[in-house]
């Protein structure tokens, strides 16, 4: 096409003119501008293609390998890539940074919500702004985005918790739930899943306690020893978020519980190395949240070119999503044990 345009405008200034030296040098400098343009124009909007990340929260182990994943898919498939979250749990302080991301007129906002109904209104702004917004992680209103990137089928995740505590209680006795913010939507389902599987398969085994950390691990760590004294014949802990098991395990250590109080639920494998070799957790799972980083990026950069995820979708470093409706589900959760932890690295 830019071999036709230039041979168009040779032809038009042969036949307008008496191409002598200084008509000449006219046309050679057009063509030399045209050029250069055309290829600082492909060039610009390569780098205009700008993925901004956001997480609940900065500086955890969990998050801090969904960024890994998130850089490693920008360098790989070309998109500059932004993560940028709040250091603790806070809907307003999400809200401050997607605003200034709107200001910097980023191409894509992925958002892991804390509050799905505080957070739509600013992403509405940034769809309105010609922003595509996605969600992971943690749901806002459907409303507020284009897609939400699920980790796993969130009933196939809240019924399997119950069932891993269920497993190493002899599926009886008491058990707390150490969760994160309950605003989060996910955490929110997990938990109903929770319930639901205790009330329909576990009869002898009671929910005694709810207790939330807002993801703070000093915190979590805190209360985890507050439920072992205000609940003496507890039998397990589910925590329901990254920093609940670890707290959990420790705290279970400290009062020499190893084996009277099973301690179960969502972490990453070297978080929790020490713990089930040791015995104050038997199970954790988890899906690989570096892998998780890397399929956002990856739908980000599809989505600026509407292309929509698809079922069975296959995507590089990642493998084969189910997609549900305008959620997409990354995979199914893994199981670490005290026999198989060290194959992990995250």
């Amino acid at each position: 096409m830019r071999l036709c345009f230039t041979l168009f405008c040779l032809v038009l200034l042969v036949s307008g003119c008496n191409i002598d030296g200084t008509e000449k040098g006219k046309f050679e400098v057009v063509y030399t501008i045209d050029d250069n343009q055309l290829e600082e124009t492909e060039k610009s909007k390569t780098q205009q293609m700008t993925v901004a990340i956001v997480p609940k929260q900065i500086n955890i182990p969990y998050f801090n390998a969904v960024e890994e994943g998130a850089l490693e898919a920008g360098k790989d498939l070309d998109v500059n890539v932004i993560y940028t979250g709040p250091t603790f749990t806070d809907a307003s302080q999400q809200i401050i940074i997607i605003e200034e991301l709107i200001a910097q007129d980023v191409d894509v906002i992925a958002v892991s919500a804390n509050d799905p109904k505080k957070l739509a209104p600013i992403l509405l702004e940034a769809k309105e702004k010609g922003i595509k917004v996605i969600t992971w992680d943690a749901d806002t209103l459907p409303e507020a985005r284009d897609f939400f990137i699920n980790m796993v089928d969130p009933e196939t995740l809240g019924r399997h918790l119950m069932d891993i505590l269920a497993w190493n209680t002899n599926e009886e006795g008491e058990f707390a739930v150490l969760t994160g913010p309950l605003s989060a939507a996910n955490l929110n389902e997990w938990l109903h899943w929770i319930k639901v599987q205790q009330q329909e398969y576990y009869p002898n085994i009671k929910l005694v306690d709810i207790v939330t950390h807002d993801d703070d691990p000093h915190r979590a760590y805190m209360l985890a020893k507050e439920l072992l004294i205000s609940h003496p014949n507890l039998n397990g802990i589910i925590g329901s978020s990254s920093e609940g098991p670890p707290a959990a395990a420790q705290a279970v250590k400290e009062a020499e519980k190893e084996g009277q109080v099973a301690v179960v639920g969502l972490s990453p494998p070297n978080q929790m190395n020490e713990y089930l070799k040791d015995g104050s957790a038997q199970i954790v799972t988890l899906w690989s949240p570096k892998k998780l980083g890397y399929l956002t990026v990856a739908l980000a950069k599809n989505a600026l070119n509407n292309i929509a995820p698809y079922d069975h979708q296959e995507v590089a470093k990642v493998g084969k999503i189910r997609v549900n409706g305008d959620m997409v589900i990354m995979g199914e959760p893994i199981d670490f044990t005290k026999d198989n932890v060290d194959q992990y690295d995250f």
